[in-house]
């Protein structure tokens, strides 16, 4: 059974090496020592969220401090192609569940999109806390699936300013995929951009993928000749139509097999 994974609250792990110390406390020491009950001898990983692992054993568990003694540092490669999740702001925590699987599957980012359909409107103090919501949705899951890569959770964007950050993610190399149940192009035949190995260790510099999906009534058809005429190709998934909690993880996982991820 692979190690429990906890996040570092702070600063980057690269610089240990094995044989050193780490002392976990903080929200996560308490959580491994008072909350699970960790104890000497057990193995934990401990990730940075940009890529470093510490492969770990307990040596000593002082109520909220688990001090740890380094068996390994993994420093995990960067995609070569950044997959960011799109997606619409959805009522009953549809979307908090879309996000919440695409992450365990494997997406890279995640952007949420106040759409013209979407029932639920994201403002002021309502705004701060379902973002921070879905920070919370996203530290959970990467917990739950041992990644030591966080997703960040950008801002949410209108239709506008989803149509300017299409033109510029294709305009440098990459594309953008808006599901829609009447495109005639299946998503397992949409060009994607090639890899960037030289990309900088957090993907800075490698093309990306916006996976666009709508709310529960569906994307508005001006919506989709917004995005179409920023540079977005128009994608069905497959013979069914899916929830919006559902969609984006299925075209996710499908993604990350075809850029080689699950290979």
């Amino acid at each position: 059974m692979s190690a429990p994974v906890f996040l570092a609250e702070g600063g980057a792990l690269g610089a240990l090496s094995a044989g050193d110390v780490y002392v976990l406390d903080g929200a996560e020491g308490r959580h491994a020592g008072v909350v699970q009950r960790r104890g000497p001898g057990e193995r934990l990983d401990v990730v940075d969220g940009a890529g470093t692992r510490l492969r770990c054993v307990v040596d000593v568990v002082e109520g909220g401090e688990v001090r740890l003694r380094v068996d390994e540092v993994v420093a995990e490669p960067a995609p070569a192609v950044v997959l960011t999740l799109v997606q619409a702001l959805a009522k009953g925590d549809r979307d908090e569940l879309a996000v919440e699987a695409a992450v365990e599957v494997g997406v890279d980012a995640v952007v949420p999109w106040q759409a013209d359909r979407s029932v639920v409107v994201w403002r002021g103090q309502r705004a701060a806390k379902s973002h921070a919501k879905w920070v919370a949705t996203v530290r959970s899951a990467v917990k739950q699936a041992r990644r030591a890569c966080l997703p960040p959770v950008a801002e949410p964007v209108t239709t506008r300013q989803l149509a300017a950050r299409v033109r510029e993610v294709v305009a440098a190399g990459g594309a953008a995929v808006v599901l829609h149940e009447e495109a005639t192009v299946p998503l397992a035949r949409v060009p994607l951009p090639a890899g960037s190995p030289g990309a900088g260790t957090d993907g800075a510099g490698a093309p990306a993928v916006l996976l666009v999906v709508g709310p529960e009534g569906g994307i508005a058809d001006a919506e989709v000749a917004a995005l179409e005429e920023a540079g977005a190709v128009a994608a069905r998934l497959g013979p069914h139509v899916l929830r919006t909690s559902t969609a984006g993880p299925v075209a996710v996982a499908l993604l990350c097999e075809r850029l080689g991820r699950w290979s």
